[in-house]
């Protein structure tokens, strides 16, 4: 009964309760309310330019989770992988930016990445996109070219409601 109350809330969220064009706090509280809904294990794709805020959010969905210490987590572009204590296990958030060729992905050990991590999250998620499982959540975030202080946000995922 639990689960299925957090699953609903989190399908909420996913849909119904994700704002279209959030600002930067309305960003953080939204990504903040889907970290601490997410079922385990998952993978979350973050989309979007250089600056849309893909950190921003992977940072407030650590704050969701229960990653301790927030300043650990920024964009792992030449990192290329970070893992974040949490909890309820690791955050595991990988950028593929750098990425050009399926062997570099294997050097990186995606396989046993995608096979073991609690929470993946991953930035250019493009890189990989013949790897990535059905249900993914997947989310977009675009510059709103009408309020440089906002985004456009686009979320997909078999979880919704």
């Amino acid at each position: 009964m639990v689960a299925d109350a957090a699953g609903d809330a989190l399908g909420h969220l996913l849909a119904r309760g994700a704002p279209r064009a959030p600002d930067r706090e309305t960003l953080e509280a939204w990504g903040f309310a889907v970290g601490a809904a997410l079922p385990r294990p998952v993978v979350i794709t973050l989309e979007g330019d250089l600056g849309a805020g893909k950190t921003t959010l992977a940072r407030a969905l650590c704050a969701g989770i229960g990653v301790p210490d927030l300043t650990v987590v920024t964009s792992p572009t030449f990192s290329l992988v970070q893992q974040y204590d949490a909890p309820r296990g690791p955050v595991v958030h990988v950028d593929l930016y750098r990425l050009r060729t399926d062997a570099e992905l294997e050097a990186l050990g995606w396989d046993e990445l995608m096979a073991t991590a609690p929470v993946l999250l991953i930035e250019w998620p493009e890189r990989a996109a013949s790897t990535l499982p059905p249900d993914v959540i997947a989310i977009s975030l675009l510059h709103d070219p009408t309020n440089p202080n906002r985004r456009v946000l686009r979320v997909a995922s078999s979880l919704r409601r």
